[in-house]
């Protein structure tokens, strides 16, 4: 349940400062550091559905990790951009 959580929330730093800033060296700087936080939780840190069906072939990903990896991820996207759109009042 940890690894789910620590993609929900990495997806969801990710996804907050994409679409708050959109500025490539925070968006990289963020990925950085949301991976050295959550690497020590949940080894195959994707933080993109891509890259967990990526992983999943790669065979570092156990098949029935997929889709609890996805659904986290699109969630966390998900409220990465309500954060954006209503914690800072900004209209997208």
């Amino acid at each position: 349940m940890n690894k789910y959580l620590v993609e929900f929330l990495g997806t969801m730093l990710l996804s907050f400062v994409i679409f708050a800033t959109g500025n490539y060296l925070a968006i990289g700087a963020t990925l950085a550091i949301a991976i050295m936080l959550g690497g020590t939780i949940s080894t195959t840190v994707a933080y993109n559905p891509g890259i967990a069906v990526a992983l999943l072939y790669g065979g570092k990903l156990p098949q029935n990790d997929l889709i609890p990896y996805i659904v986290a991820e699109i969630a966390g996207a998900l409220a990465g951009f309500q954060l954006v759109k209503f914690g800072m009042n900004k209209t997208i």
